[in-house]
C-alpha cells in the first residue's frame, strides 16, 4: 500500500516546508488571532500522534508518547522540529511500506476509534 505511505510522506513534507518558511524562528511559538495552538506545538502534536498511532500501535516500535508536552513545550528549536518531522516521516514510511494486504485487515490494537477497527480503516 505504497499510496498510503506516499500520502503521509507528502503531508509531512508539507509540514516541513511550513515550519521552514518562518522567517523568524520565534514566530513558530507565537499565537495569533483566534488560533489556540502555536505552529510549533501543532508540529509536535502531529509527530507525536503519528509516532504513537502508527509507530507504536501498528509498528510496535516502542514509541512512548508524552502528549502533554506536545502542547506545553515552547522552547524547541526549528532545527529540532525539522529533524523530528524527518524522523517521523522515516518511521511512518518504514512501517507502512512493510505492511502487506493481509495486515490492513488486522484489528487495530486500540478501540478509541471504534471496536474492531482495521488498520485500513484507521489509516
Amino acid at each position: 500500500m505504497k499510496n498510503i505511505s506516499a500520502l503521509f510522506i507528502r503531508h509531512l513534507d508539507d509540514l516541513h516546508k511550513e515550519i521552514s518558511s518562518y522567517k523568524n524562528e520565534k514566530d513558530i511559538w507565537k499565537l495569533t488571532g483566534d488560533i489556540s495552538n502555536t505552529p510549533g506545538n501543532l508540529c509536535l502534536h502531529i509527530c507525536g500522534n503519528l509516532n504513537f498511532f502508527i509507530g507504536n500501535l501498528i509498528g510496535n516500535n516502542g514509541y512512548v508518547r508524552y502528549r502533554d508536552r506536545e502542547f506545553s513545550d515552547k522552547n524547541v528549536s526549528r532545527a529540532r522540529l525539522l529533524n523530528l518531522i524527518n524522523e517521523t516521516k522515516n518511521s511512518v514510511a518504514d512501517i507502512l511500506d512493510k505492511l502487506n494486504d493481509e495486515d490492513f485487515h488486522k484489528i487495530y490494537p486500540d478501540d478509541r476509534f471504534g471496536e474492531k477497527s482495521t488498520f485500513a480503516y484507521i489509516l
